[in-house]
């Protein structure tokens, strides 16, 4: 289920990639197959995106200096995002992984990532050539990691956990078309398209 922030990054998101510069580095990486270009474009996408949402960002390039200890990445996530506040070593309120490898088992990597982190926002984004590899792809997700975490463990997740998925196949209806979003129904262990 998608909470408050999930739906605000969600449509924040897809302003900030229709941005002249970015949508033409998004197109441009995902017609070439570029997928480092794609990373890079998409890191700058979740900073902007996080910056508009009044939180404060680290990522590869993007240095914070929010916590006592200045870092580009913290926990090696490509991102973290965290709201205002007094404390601090405070929590996060969003973590993200930006997966660039093919490979089901590194996305499935990614998930377990975000999924380890206390967070209100947990984001996998990743890349498939074609539209149709990606049903395959949930179905790996749910069987390999989420199913792992039994029921008992799904329903103790706060918060929400967003895959998003780039896909070259729809590129020529970009954003709302190039970005496939799901949500983790932590109640059946699927995710299902938003």
């Amino acid at each position: 289920m998608v909470d408050a922030l999930g739906a605000r990054f969600r449509e924040t998101f897809f302003a900030v990639i229709q941005e002249d510069e970015l949508a033409r580095a998004l197109k441009q990486a995902a017609s070439d197959a570029n997928l480092g270009a794609w990373t890079r474009a998409l890191t700058e996408a979740a900073i902007r995106t996080c910056s508009r949402l009044g939180l404060m960002a680290s990522a590869k390039g993007h240095k914070l200096e929010l916590l006592p200890i200045h870092r580009n990445e913290y926990l090696a996530l490509d991102v973290m995002a965290f709201s205002e506040g007094e404390k601090r070593w405070r929590f996060p309120a969003a973590v993200m992984e930006l997966e660039n490898s093919a490979r089901d088992d590194q996305i499935a990597y990614s998930l377990w990532k975000v999924l380890s982190v206390r967070a209100e926002l947990r984001i996998v984004f990743c890349y498939r050539r074609n539209g149709e590899e990606i049903p395959a792809l949930l179905r790996h997700l749910r069987e390999e990691v989420i199913e792992a975490m039994g029921l008992a463990g799904r329903v103790k997740l706060d918060g929400a956990t967003l895959l998003v998925v780039g896909s070259r196949s729809e590129s020529g209806t970009f954003p709302f078309g190039y970005f496939g979003w799901w949500s983790l129904d932590t109640n059946t262990g699927r995710f299902e398209r938003l």
